[in-house]
């Protein structure tokens, strides 16, 4: 066992057969804690339900409860947004989700025989 006398007085003792050799210059050995790098959120889109002269006012209001979980009073004031203003944002969600609740919404709509259509827009 190496012992090693400090300048405050302190005896510090290497465990071991004294071979150690602890003037680590290059930081080996050392335990240092990786930094975690920072993640950046994910950019955001809006689903913008767009007006047509076809699609009736109940249809989109089911719409919007069933794909985008509103409820009736609120399905209604967005409802009438895109009846009176051409268009009007249903929810904002990472590009993924906007993307398949703008394509089930679409399909809902065709299969129903609507020509109602919603966009995916970056949300700003």
């Amino acid at each position: 066992m190496k012992s090693q006398m400090l300048a405050s007085g302190r005896v510090v003792s290497s465990g071991g057969t004294g071979d150690d050799d602890f003037d680590h210059q290059d930081g080996e050995g050392l335990a240092t804690a990786e930094s975690k790098p920072k993640l950046k959120k994910p950019p955001l889109y809006k689903v913008v339900m767009l007006n047509d002269d076809f699609t009736p006012m109940e249809f989109v209001v089911e719409v919007l409860i069933r794909f985008f979980h509103m409820d009736m009073e609120k399905a209604s004031q967005i409802m009438l947004a895109v009846h009176t203003e051409g268009k009007a944002t249903c929810g904002v969600f990472t590009r993924d989700v906007a993307e398949t609740k703008a394509a089930l919404v679409v399909d809902f709509a065709r299969e129903n025989q609507h020509p109602l259509m919603c966009n995916v827009e970056v949300a700003e």
